[in-house]
Formats: C-alpha cells, sequence, structure tokens
C-alpha cells in the first residue's frame, strides 16, 4: 500500500518536470525533447538506510542533466527536478 503512494506521488513529480522542462529544438540540437522524454520513476520496497522501507524515485537518465539542473559557466541552472519536487509534493 505504501509503495503505491510513493510511486503515485514520484508520477506526479515526473509529470511536473516533464511539464516545466526545456526544449531547445534549434537547428544544432541533435536530440531535441530527449531532456523532457528522459525523466523516469523507479520504485523499490527495500530502500532507506537499512533497506526497510518504500521507496520512489525520480531520476533523468539524459547524458547532460546534471547540466540542465545546475548550469555550466556559460548556461544558468533550471533546477527542473527541483522545482519539480516542490510543487510536486504536496
Amino acid at each position: 500500500m505504501m509503495e503505491r503512494e510513493m510511486v503515485r506521488r514520484a508520477n506526479v513529480i515526473r509529470g511536473v518536470a516533464e511539464a516545466i522542462a526545456p526544449v531547445y529544438a534549434g537547428p544544432r540540437d541533435p536530440h531535441p525533447g530527449l531532456y523532457k522524454a528522459s525523466v523516469v520513476v523507479t520504485s523499490t520496497r527495500r530502500g532507506a538506510r537499512k533497506r526497510d522501507r518504500a521507496t520512489a524515485t525520480v531520476t533523468n537518465t539524459a547524458y547532460y542533466a546534471r547540466w540542465v539542473e545546475y548550469g555550466t559557466e556559460k548556461v544558468p541552472a533550471h533546477h527542473v527536478m527541483l522545482r519539480a519536487a516542490q510543487a510536486g509534493g504536496r
């Protein structure tokens, strides 16, 4: 029962992340929409430090996800996952 609730909340966060994810479709982008399509939810019944709790995790599997989230010297941070967790975690 608890795992279902975790997955439901994680799916809400994933939906928010997909909605606010930046998509650059310029001429030099070889993978337009890859970041948005790479938001995934995983869950387990044996999570946490003691492996005694259900957990659900929302991640982005795009190789450049950390640069989108935290920015670089030339590109500002978008904080997509942070904003999604703040908005969808309620």
